[in-house]
């Protein structure tokens, strides 16, 4: 569905919308609307595209529709977002992007944004202590400032950025305050406790990883665990060759699912229905 600024306002009901230009690919509709109706509640979760032009006139629409709870965003409108919701927090400043748009509970005038990235993607791994130990971030694009914002929370002591840019690499670790370097995708990877691809590489119509990073999983130490955001494949070369070389391994589906999880309960006020994981994974899965 195409957002048409001059669209009455929506009247039949409670809903929420993911948004974004493309849009047709977000599993965001099959996931929210999934958990909705195990719950029983009454609301609708919706894909809308919105071209970057008509942005403002769309939260300017949404923002005066009582029955518009809040908004994810994906690409291209992260960024720009924050310029139409009253508070941000320290997300603008931490990982300058936004994912989520949700009504203040006490006063429903006032549009929050937030970022649920960062904990969905560290939900898999919370259970570790990663104080002092190592990690390597392949990618230096948006979602890995949303990983290294949640690496450097949980006090990661080593970050190496595999990245075609130093100098943008290098400043995104230092805007983190953390310590490490950057590596080009031909080198060798460095000694690691856990191994992020936050880039597109290894997605359905984009380019693989290059070779030598599958030749490094096989000697490179610390046996770490592999981490791939790509989820469409969601058997990626990546996790294909780090469950041969039996390395501990999660997909995408795992952050999608996680960080799903936090904007549902922001939107909603309660969270997913537990025990369901499973049956979702196989909707998810089934209609990648």
């Amino acid at each position: 569905m195409k957002f048409n600024a001059e669209q009455a306002q929506n009247g039949d009901g409670p809903y929420v919308e993911v948004i974004g230009y493309p849009i047709k690919h977000s599993k965001s509709p099959l996931i929210h609307g999934f958990w909705l109706e195990q719950l029983g509640i009454n609301a609708q979760y919706r894909a809308i595209e919105v071209a970057p032009e008509d942005l403002g006139a769309y939260f300017t629409t949404r923002r005066a529709d009582p029955h518009w709870l809040g908004c994810n965003i994906t690409l291209p409108h992260k960024v720009n977002s924050m310029d139409h919701v009253d508070e941000v927090g320290e997300v603008k400043l931490a990982i300058g992007a936004v994912n989520t748009v949700f009504r203040d509970a006490e006063n429903p005038q006032i549009l929050r944004g937030t970022n649920t990235d960062a904990a969905g993607f560290f939900s898999p791994i919370a259970d570790i202590d990663w104080q002092g130990k190592s990690a390597i971030i392949i990618g230096s694009g948006g979602a890995a400032r949303a990983i290294l914002f949640a690496l450097s929370r949980a006090q990661i002591g080593k970050v190496t950025m595999v990245a075609r840019s130093a100098l943008k690499a290098m400043g995104l670790l230092a805007s983190f305050g953390l310590k490490g370097g950057v590596i080009n995708f031909g080198d060798k990877l460095p000694p690691a406790d856990l191994i992020v691809n936050c880039s597109p590489l290894g997605q359905q119509g984009q380019d693989d990883m290059p070779e030598s990073i599958f030749d490094s999983l096989a000697i490179v130490k610390n046996s770490p665990i592999i981490y791939d955001l790509v989820y469409n494949p969601i058997d990626t070369k990546f996790l294909n060759v780090a469950e041969s070389l039996e390395l501990d391994n999660i997909d995408g589906l795992s952050m999608l699912i996680g960080q799903a999880a936090l904007a549902f309960n922001l939107f909603f006020g309660q969270s997913p229905p537990e025990g369901v994981d499973e049956q979702l994974r196989r909707i998810l899965l089934d209609n990648l």
